[in-house]
């Protein structure tokens, strides 16, 4: 619900560092993985119990190089594995940090965190499933930036998952709330999606 919005504020700035990493040899691929590490790293520190403002530190910085890959993949020329391996990365972020929520604590974290992830794989299946369809009749759209995958608005997107994630990286004890009532909206959204899928594709 809320890229549209973060695309215009931060499309400026990323594609200024992506151009600059590009003049120094970065590559978008490693930039991506890079931006992968980083989120496996936040996700560890999670489950040992590191403090939660460098967790989110590091969470942050995952999240940046996830957005700078892009831009320089823009200003390198982009290619179909890249934004498969982009995507691939944010879904393996993504589910890592329920994961080490759940590891850490799984009696009091367990239930929601799974709730969590089967609305995470629910969400992915419906954005993944309209993707490949609008790819197959040619659909484009720019609404959340230049992508390599048709990317469909939603009530839940990447702005709306970091800033709870980061939420519950600052307050652990919020897990379980933020996990039920995110997850529900969540599927909502690919509920939203399959709507748009019938009125589209049908």
């Amino acid at each position: 619900m809320l890229d549209g919005l973060m695309r215009e504020m931060i499309d400026v700035p990323l594609n200024r560092g992506g151009r600059w990493l590009a003049m120094r040899g970065a590559s978008a691929d490693v930039v991506t993985l890079a931006g992968l590490a980083l989120g496996l790293a936040a996700a560890g520190m999670i489950w040992a119990g590191a403090s939660g403002l460098w967790v989110a530190l590091v969470l942050l910085a995952s999240r940046l190089a996830d957005g700078l890959d892009g831009a320089v993949a823009r200003a390198q020329g982009k290619s179909d594995f890249g934004g498969h391996l982009d995507i691939a990365c944010d879904f393996t972020f993504y589910g890592a940090v329920p994961l080490a929520f759940v590891l850490a604590d799984p009696a009091t974290n367990g239930a929601a965190g799974a709730f969590l992830l089967f609305s995470f794989y629910v969400n992915a299946a419906s954005f993944l499933g309209f993707a490949i369809l609008a790819e197959k009749r040619g659909m484009e759209t720019r609404q959340r930036g230049e992508k390599s995958l048709y990317f469909t608005a939603g009530l839940m997107e990447g702005t709306e998952t970091i800033l709870c994630l980061v939420l519950v990286v600052l307050w652990p004890v919020l897990f379980g709330p933020v996990a039920w009532v995110f997850g529900a909206l969540c599927l909502l959204t690919a509920a939203a999606r399959m709507v748009l899928s019938a009125r589209t594709f049908r």
